[in-house]
């Protein structure tokens, strides 16, 4: 399961994925997921949002969308 702006939710389960701000968690199978995990991270990538959109414009800067 991948998010865009996970290395930002400050998540241990989570991997950094690349090289901006997108990390990871890896399940051998649906059992494997634990499903208050998965609500706080869902929640938190409502919340927390980086402006991608413009990443060239600013020379691959993010800057966090409020």
């Amino acid at each position: 399961m991948l998010f865009w702006s996970g290395q930002s939710f400050d998540e241990p389960a989570l991997q950094a994925v690349g090289k901006f701000k997108a990390a990871q968690a890896r399940f051998a199978g649906s059992g494997d997921l634990d499903s208050e995990s998965l609500k706080r991270w869902l929640g938190k990538a409502r919340d927390i949002q980086w402006d991608y959109k413009n990443i060239a414009k600013r020379r691959g800067m993010l800057e966090r969308l409020r």
